[in-house]
């Protein structure tokens, strides 16, 4: 290959990792893992401007890590495909082992403890159908009725003292939420360990779930 190829073909990976160098990208990366959506709705969910998100999708579009399509006056995006999910689980798994500030912020989400080792999607399909556990979405209801989990209840973290109280106990919880970008899980995990509850989150989310081609269900049902 001659020099000049290869500086071209680098500057096209090097286009890839720009786009990925934004919070604001993988923001909207995450929310798209979950379904595909209109920028006004991923403008919502993130905080930002109709043409602010715009132009963040567009930066991800000539990446190839989103695409589009129109649905009326509407602009709707979705993930290209899966890979882009494991994009986004190697850029948290990479910061995971080698930023401190990362570690920290992990102990402050968990009451200050290591992180649970989660549980394996495999070994939690496992479970699920033997019914030894108990499973919770932690992602915003919207989400929920969209996809999710079957068996899974829908629950915010601090509404998570009063459901521990009122259920009974049906094994081992396990949380799940949007993917490799989460909080949501690991601090119900947190509360629900202080509480003297067993309880773990299950690795990746919804979207690694769905990926590997296990069931998925939609709901009106909160």
């Amino acid at each position: 290959m001659s020099t000049s190829a290869k500086r071209d073909l680098i500057e096209e990976y090097a286009l890839v990792a720009r786009a990925l160098g934004a919070p604001h990208r993988l923001l909207l990366l995450e929310q798209l893992a979950q379904g595909e959506r209109s920028v006004e709705v991923l403008a919502s969910k993130v905080g930002m401007s109709v043409a602010n998100s715009s132009q963040h999708l567009q930066q991800l579009r000539r990446a190839g890590l989103v695409t589009n399509r129109r649905d009326g006056k509407s602009v709707i995006y979705r993930l290209s495909d899966d890979e882009t999910l494991v994009l986004m689980d190697l850029l948290q798994k990479h910061a995971r082992r080698n930023l401190a500030r990362v570690s920290e912020i992990l102990r402050g989400l968990s009451g200050g403890d290591e992180a649970v080792e989660p549980i394996s999607r495999a070994e939690l399909a496992q479970r699920i159908a033997a019914g030894s556990v108990t499973l919770l979405d932690m992602r915003p209801a919207d989400e929920y009725r969209m996809a999710h989990i079957p068996g899974a209840r829908n629950a915010a973290v601090n509404a998570l003292v009063r459901l521990a109280g009122a259920r009974e106990q049906q094994g081992e919880i396990i949380a799940y939420c949007r993917g490799p970008y989460c909080i949501e899980a690991l601090q119900a995990v947190a509360v629900l360990r202080n509480l003297g509850i067993s309880a773990r989150r299950m690795e990746g989310g919804l979207p690694e779930w769905r990926a590997e081609g296990r069931e998925v269900v939609a709901s009106d049902i909160e």
